[in-house]
């Protein structure tokens, strides 16, 4: 059982570099996701780079913005916020897109904010955004095919 680690938008794992900085940032392609109804511009980390820098050093995000997290294979999977100020809720999907949890992340906390069950996706936005859009465990998300097969997806 491979637990990941993540910083916002970051993903320390088996082969990356927990020490990801500024000057490892790649591009990352942005999709519309919506979530229970309502329509957010997400940007897709796919690649180990994108994964590791996440929204790292970032001073805000839009109210209607975040960030999916894609991986090769459902499993449990832990994200922390190293190098983040943001506040944000973190969503884990299984593979199907059914929401298996939704968590708090406190800016700066380095320890690992854990799905409770195996998942293959993670969605970052701004604290309290799920809460307010009526998203709950169980509900389960359309996602686009950029989402769930993305040209740039490592292991």
């Amino acid at each position: 059982m491979l637990a990941l680690m993540a910083t916002t938008l970051v993903v320390g794992c088996a082969g990356c570099d927990r020490n990801a900085n500024k000057s490892s940032s790649t591009k990352a392609t942005s999709v519309v996701l919506t979530l229970a109804g309502k329509p957010f511009n997400v940007e897709i980390a796919a690649s180990n780079a994108n994964r590791q820098l996440g929204l790292m050093y970032r001073k805000s995000l839009p109210a209607d913005a975040g960030m999916v997290f894609v991986f090769k294979r459902e499993e449990p999977l832990s994200f922390w916020m190293r190098n983040t100020e943001i506040p944000l809720d973190i969503v884990y999907l299984d593979s199907a897109g059914r929401v298996v949890s939704i968590k708090q992340m406190k800016p700066f906390d380095e320890s690992g904010v854990s799905s409770d069950g195996p998942a293959r996706y993670a969605i970052e936005l701004n604290q309290g955004t799920a809460a307010t859009i009526g998203l709950k465990v169980g509900d389960s998300l359309q996602l686009p095919p950029q989402v769930s097969n993305p040209p740039d997806l490592e292991p």
